[in-house]
């Protein structure tokens, strides 16, 4: 039996925000010099990949997820002779580098979208409603027609930032034209047309442009989204449980037409280059779509991201990602943080009335989906957060562990909304807090009134200040830290073959008969080795443990008389 042949098929990829991770030169904003001072400490982690979060030239209206220029590092951030050392330093170290990609859309400060401005469209009464305006530099964007002789937005799609999907573009003379053009995000963040060669054929150019500087891959940014739908219908509300189906803008047929070209240009490289999708599909069939042999290698597991502490529950969803993902024969991924929720130890804390948080139901607008201000215990959801990272690390297939999510970082909600930078809070009115809280920059060590997060005072978000006791240097020498924990995982999943991904002649995992609210899986023995047991208790009361060696435990009083305390995770020899 032989273990997986692609590292991608179950690395271990550590996600670096790249604002928030580390300073070198004092601006109070993450650099790329920062990232490279702290591969020692991924190594010392025992990651397999790096994940970083956009680095373009942006004007930064969405923390770079607005992309000015594609073949380009920001200056904040640096530059491209930075960006070659980070990758070499990264490869020497044994890393992967992943990188963001943002196809759907460019920022209003693209080249592209500021030649469409300088071609303003006429206002022409006799044009009918939803008639697409393709002269030109348009033809690269969507602009269509108001209703009501161009006076209000074509159609009634939701932006994901609140409002509308449309803005009114001035004609020549600075007045209404009756000319719309579509943003499913911000009005600074303008949909690309991906109907057009030009569009399609530029972004195989930059791909190109990274893997030739040694990219291993590319994480896709609403991977979902470029295809819209045919003559622009109205907006039908999805199913619940069903965020994508159905809807206009979203999870389009011909959008696999893409991900197939791309595939190609990946192929052309030794070794192959590799591609992780942000789809937010359901359900899983539809998504396993996108991981088809000659589409996207992987894509993430929101299911997984966004379910509550609850055993039965995640038991499911694990069995729907697995079987989902079985029917194309890639390999699920598991993620409990990312740049765009809250933290889990935020968000498995049970509220202090002692009732449990609900699930984001696959919602990406976490600050919607829970209420922020009501207290809740972050002691368990310390406890639950370890456990839930422990877990994860022995399911099959590829893992994301999100910068901080290593410290047992929570979410930060006192933010001055004078420093709050997320474009959905503004667009919102501070009803949605949005993702701010989850983008602090890391606390490293004691020695700044930053955490070492720089050697000055200043950070573009606040930390704090009972962070002091959370910093990677703190727990590097406490046995018992969730640092600690998070390195002795990774080595034991380095070195225990059953903990690997996904083979096409092996069982992935078996599950015990157990209480609901007990997730208890075996990893059967590969390569001659040891099989592994993974059980989580995410009940209120001790579980009695199965005979087996105790290899470790997510707490040292987590196991006591061979019993799993709640709010646990062990694995043991089976």
């Amino acid at each position: 039996m032989q273990r997986t042949t692609h590292w991608w098929q179950e690395a271990v990829v550590y996600q670096v925000y790249p604002r928030s991770f580390a300073d070198s030169n004092g601006d109070g904003i993450g650099d790329i010099k920062g990232i490279q001072s702290r591969v020692p400490h991924l190594a010392e982690l025992g990651v397999d990949a790096l994940w970083l979060s956009p680095h373009y030239v942006s004007p930064m209206l969405d923390a770079g997820y607005d992309v000015a220029d594609y073949r380009d590092v920001d200056p904040i951030f640096g530059n491209l002779s930075d960006f070659q050392e980070l990758i070499n330093t990264l490869h020497s170290s044994g890393i992967k580098l992943l990188v963001d990609i943002v196809p759907n859309h460019t920022s209003w400060e693209h080249a592209w979208f500021k030649e469409a401005l300088a071609h303003p469209p006429v206002n022409d009464p006799t044009v009918a409603p939803l008639t697409r305006y393709s002269e030109g530099p348009w033809a690269r964007y969507h602009l269509l027609r108001g209703r009501k002789n161009g006076t209000i937005e074509p159609n009634e799609w939701p932006s994901v930032f609140g409002g509308l999907t449309w803005h009114e573009v001035p004609d020549a003379a600075g007045q209404p034209s009756g000319w719309w053009y579509l943003h499913i995000f911000d009005k600074s963040q303008p949909d690309l047309d991906w109907t057009n060669p030009e569009v399609r054929s530029e972004f195989l150019g930059h791909l190109k442009f990274w893997f030739d500087m040694g990219v291993d891959g590319f994480r896709i940014d609403v991977a979902h989204g470029l295809a819209k739908a045919e003559g622009y219908p109205d907006f039908t509300t999805p199913k619940p449980g069903d965020p994508t189906n159905h809807v206009a803008y979203w999870d389009q047929d011909p959008v696999h037409e893409i991900w197939r070209e791309w595939r190609e240009v990946a192929e052309q490289y030794d070794p192959p280059r590799v591609f992780v999708a942000e789809a937010w599909v359901g359900p899983a069939e539809r998504n396993a779509l996108y991981l088809r042999d000659d589409e996207l290698h992987t894509g993430f597991n929101f299911p997984y991201l966004t379910a509550a502490w609850n055993g039965k529950a995640l038991r499911r969803i694990i069995d729907d990602s697995l079987e989902g993902n079985h029917l194309v024969g890639a390999p699920t991924t598991w993620v409990l943080e990312n740049h765009d929720v809250w933290r889990a130890a935020t968000r498995y804390a049970p509220l202090a009335t002692g009732e449990e948080a609900a699930s984001l139901d696959g919602n990406l607008d976490i600050s919607k989906s829970a209420d922020w201000s009501v207290p809740r215990d972050l002691v368990i959801g310390v406890k639950r957060a370890r456990a839930g990272i422990m877990t994860m690390l022995g399911l099959p297939g590829t893992a994301y562990i999100y910068q901080g999510q290593e410290l047992g970082l929570e979410e930060v909600f006192d933010i001055p909304d004078a420093m709050r930078q997320d474009p959905a809070f503004a667009n919102t009115g501070g009803e949605n807090l949005g993702r701010d809280g989850c983008r602090v920059p890391l606390p490293w060590d004691n020695t700044s009134n930053t955490f070492g997060f720089n050697s000055g005072s200043e950070s573009w978000l606040p930390q704090p200040s009972r962070w002091a006791e959370q910093t990677a240097a703190a727990q590097n020498d406490v046995a018992s830290s969730t640092l600690n924990l998070v390195r002795s995982a990774l080595k034991l999943r380095r070195s225990l073959a059953a903990l690997g991904g996904i083979t096409s002649d092996a069982v992935d995992l078996v599950w015990d008969e157990t209480p609901s609210d007990i997730v208890s899986f075996v990893r059967p023995a590969r390569l001659d080795g040891q099989a592994i047991r993974i059980v989580m208790n995410m009940g209120k009361t001790a579980y009695e443990l199965p005979a087996g060696e105790l290899l470790l435990s997510s707490d040292s009083d987590a196991v006591v008389a061979g019993s799993l305390a709640p709010h646990s995770a062990a694995w043991l020899k089976a």
